[in-house]
Formats: structure tokens, sequence, C-alpha cells
């Protein structure tokens, strides 16, 4: 079987990608589903970190030489082991796990922190000598949510965390200080009665700042936006100032994220907007120091539509997501589990050429199916294609592709009383507020035939244009004549379930009997 893939380093329209060829880039700078994103540079590399929860490995770490392009190079981790639930036992972590990562760099050491979003309370601290190397894990501190990881000039370490609060941690970082600061060191005002958070602090020609995000749903008109605060001293006392406070593109406002500077002593923000169902996607724009404070934007205070690349003609070799033929023996850094994977059930060199999934689990829907692999979807459009050997299915067995969150699209191979059949559906998963269980799946069957051949084709097509936000699928027996089938489906962004954009993924999972498998000849991607 002819392997044809196509690799994407890009992610944005043919308008941006000519625009590029002259040292522009469009904004969103990676129209594609990289929250809470934490950045440093080093040298000439800047690295940022992102939160994907319930996927492993988790923890992504990116590298770029231009802040437009970007590869992934690492995880910080390949699996949580807290909870049975990150092995989607006793419940599942949707919308859990990895949140609000901090990327830092110190004495030639990187570090990370985060704290999950869950039980048992307690905080991660990751440490690497080579960021695309092994991370090691170094203490696990308790929780703080949202918090900043923060090296002062003195040898002391600090979190910033919650809405204005500093924690001191050990030099060694290997837990709190005892006796240490620990103290809020500044309140709301008036102006800032709903959410506070998302903590990014630094130091900057020797005063402190810490950068939020701000939203008050309760004021007409208010839009999301990036705060500021600012201090002589470590525990203040802190002033504020709104630093970025503007619509981009119909979405809404832009805030959450973190400012670096170039070697050349320029600044950028990198900040981060909620588009739908794509997820929340970064936007790359111009920071200028005013009277001591970082203002990001335009002239006008506005992300620009198009701008000038920080750097230009340093691309990078890799991407964050692309097409993967598994011909070797490890998985593309694009593809991430959804939850643990039972690794004895997946296989790249039973079938060389081909990623083999086994079914591990039997269970009743796609929500508590081991093994899905997912990746990022991107926009304005995307498409993906799965080719998949499907002759070793078993009876109760379901296979195929979807564009997976708490609403998904799903175009699967199901096999029942010895046939196969496609079966193009809608499915919405419930889930319970604290151990986010699985309490029922929601399955609107739009279509229904018989499969005629072993070797099929299966391709999705994402649209985000314009806020459509769907979904449509088509198969194929030969990849030449192709037939759309069931319905569109909405691609919509819930934080009450996965709280993530949707993602590209095959599955194969077992509703009787274990023992079945498929194989994966290649995944393509299309941008």
């Amino acid at each position: 079987m002819k392997k044809i893939i196509i690799i994407i380093t890009c992610f944005i329209g043919l308008s941006g990608a000519f625009a590029q060829q002259r040292g522009m880039f469009h904004n969103p700078v990676i129209e594609a589903d990289v929250p809470d994103p934490s950045m440093i540079r080093v040298g000439n590399y800047y690295y940022l970190v992102s939160t994907t929860m319930h996927l492993m490995p988790g923890c992504p770490v990116m590298r770029s030489k231009d802040l437009v392009h970007w590869e992934t190079i690492s995880y910080v981790f390949q699996r949580l082991t807290d909870l049975p639930r990150y092995d989607l036992k006793e419940g599942t972590v949707y919308g859990r796990g990895q949140w609000a990562s901090s990327l830092r760099y110190h004495d030639g050491r990187f570090y990370v922190w985060f704290s999950p979003n869950d039980e048992p309370h307690r905080g991660y601290i990751y440490t690497a000598e080579d960021p695309a190397g092994e991370w090691t894990l170094l203490s696990r501190p308790p929780h703080h949510h949202d918090a900043s990881l923060f090296f002062d000039d003195d040898g002391k370490v600090y979190l910033f965390y919650g809405t204005g609060q500093l924690r001191q941690l050990k030099s060694d970082l290997s837990d709190v200080e005892p006796g240490g600061i620990d103290q809020k060191i500044f309140e709301r005002d008036a102006d800032e009665q709903g959410l506070l958070e998302g903590s990014q602090a630094f130091k900057h020609n020797g005063r402190y700042y810490v950068m939020m995000i701000s939203m008050d749903w309760s004021i007409p008109g208010r839009l999301r936006r990036e705060v500021c605060y600012r201090a002589d001293q470590i525990t203040g006392p802190y002033e504020k100032k709104v630093i970025l406070e503007t619509e981009f593109q119909g979405y809404g406002g832009v805030g959450q994220g973190c400012i670096v500077d170039t070697p050349d002593g320029n600044w950028y923000g990198f900040i981060f907007q909620d588009r739908g169902g794509i997820g929340r996607v970064p936007t790359l724009m111009p920071c200028r120091w005013e009277d001591g404070w970082p203002i990001l934007g335009d002239a006008d205070g506005r992300v620009p539509e198009c701008m000038e690349m920080p750097v230009y003609g340093e691309e990078c070799k890799g991407s964050i997501m692309g097409s993967d033929g598994f011909d070797t023996d490890q998985l593309s850094l694009n593809w991430q589990w959804n939850h643990n994977p039972l690794d004895d059930c997946w296989s790249l060199t039973e079938r060389p050429g081909f990623l083999r999934l086994r079914t591990g689990k039997v269970v009743d829907n796609l929500f508590l199916a081991p093994n899905t692999l997912t990746q990022r979807m991107s926009g304005p459009k995307c498409s993906g294609v799965v080719a998949m050997d499907i002759s070793k299915m078993k009876e109760g067995d379901v296979a195929g592709f979807c564009a997976f969150n708490g609403l998904s699209g799903v175009l699967a191979v199901v096999m029942e009383n010895g046939k196969k059949q496609w079966v193009m559906s809608h499915q919405s998963v419930s889930l319970s507020d604290r151990e986010k269980r699985v309490t029922a799946v929601e399955v609107l069957e739009k279509e229904r035939m018989d499969c005629e051949k072993e070797v099929v084709y299966l391709r999705m097509e994402g649209d985000f244009a314009d806020k459509k936000d769907e979904a449509t699928f088509y198969y194929s027996y030969d990849k030449k004549t192709w037939k759309r089938i069931g319905e569109p489906c909405k691609m919509v962004f819930d934080y009450t379930k996965f709280f993530m954009g949707s993602k590209f993924a095959i599955f194969n999972y077992a509703t009787k009997d274990l023992g079945g498998y498929v194989d994966i000849d290649y995944f393509e991607y299309g941008n």
C-alpha cells in the first residue's frame, strides 16, 4: 500500500503563507488549541509549555526560533498515576489533570511546575538539563492554583498563585519553606470582582510583575482582558494596570499568557483567546514598555491581524501537529493518548509500517475506551485521512475516526452479527461533577450502511472559519472516490466536560470480548 504523507509545519491559511514569504505572519499565530501558555527564552530559542489536561504524555514542551513556527520536542511526563481515574477507572479526569504549567530556567536547568485540578491536591516540579530530553520529577509540593514559579536574585524561590497570593519554597524546591513568606500580596479592587487568575510572574529592571487574566461577566460589555500588578518589593505594595483590553476577530477579548524578549531587546506578548470548537488559541503581538509597564498590542492597543515576524528565516524543522506514516518504532510527538494508555495493547513493530491497536478493555462507549490516539485540529480549515485495515475486528468491536470532545462527531466501523457496518453518529457525554464519571452518553445515529471492504479510508474535514465549527465525514474504499456519510457535527468548547478544543482521534474498543485489533497504515493531515 502506497503511503502519501504530508507534513504540516504552519497553521495558517493561504494568505498567511503568502505573507510569511515576505516576513509577515497572521494572527492567531497558532490556530490550534494551545492554552495557558508559559514561555521563556534561553539563548536564541524560545520554549513554551501548555495545558493538555487528560491527554498523555502531558505538558508538551515546544520550541521555536522565531515565535511563529513551533515544534514539539518533548513531554514533561509520560503519565500521571495519583488516581485510578487517570486509567479510566472509578471515573475519568476529563477537564482535570495537568493545568496551567509554569516553565523556568535557572542555573543551567529547566524547571516546570504544575498542579492538577484534582485530588490529591499536590503539585509537581519537574526538571531537565536538556528540554528535549528526559524530565525528572523533583518534588510534590502542596497544590497552588495557577501558580507561577519564580527564582529571585537572592536565591529565594516563590510561587505566585491564586488571586494575589505568594508562597515561598525551599531553595532546593523540595517543599514549601517552613516559616517562609505565605501571604496575600494584593487584594482585588472594585474593578476586579470576577475571574482574576493565571499568574505569570517575572522581574524587570528591579521591579516585580504579575500578569493575570481578568474577566467579570456581571459587567455588560466587559471584555476578557490582561492586567498587570507591579511592586518594588516582592511582598508589595502592588499597583495595577490594564495592559490589554480589545476585541479580536469577533471572538471577544484576549487574555492570559506571558511576555518574552528577543536577543536584540524587543518584547512580545503571547496571549490566548477562546475561539469556540477549535479551543483556546495563542496570538502574538508587540509589547512596549511605557512608564515601567508592559503594554500589549499595536499602537492602538489592538491585536494585529498581520505583523512582521520577530525573527525572519528561522523556521523550525518539526511541527506540533502533522501526518504520520507509522514507519518507525516511536510515535510522533504530535500524538497524545486519551488518559494513560495500555502499553501492551498498541504496537508499531508487530506489523512494521502500521500502528496496531488491540482492544484492551470491554467498555460500552467511546468516552471510556482506552488507547484513543489524539492530535490537535487546526483552523481555519483542516482535514484528516486514516487508512485502516479492519480485517481482524471481532464481534462487538468499534473502530474509527472522530472529532473528539464532550460532543463528538464519530465515523465508526461496527462489527455486529458477524458483519461490519459504517455508522456515523453524534455522541454527547454527561459527566459527574467530582469524579467525572461517565453518567450517560447520548448517541444520535445519523447514517448506517454495510461496509464492503477490509481496508477502508476515513476522512474528516474540520471547518472553523467564521464560527462554523463543523466536522464532516467521508469514507472510501480506494481513496479516490469519497462518499459523505451522516451529517456535519457542531464542535463545541465546553468547560464542564473536556475543557479543550476538538481533536482528531483514532480509536478501537471492544463492547463484548477482547482479542480483536485494527492496523492503521497512516494518518494524513491537511491544512
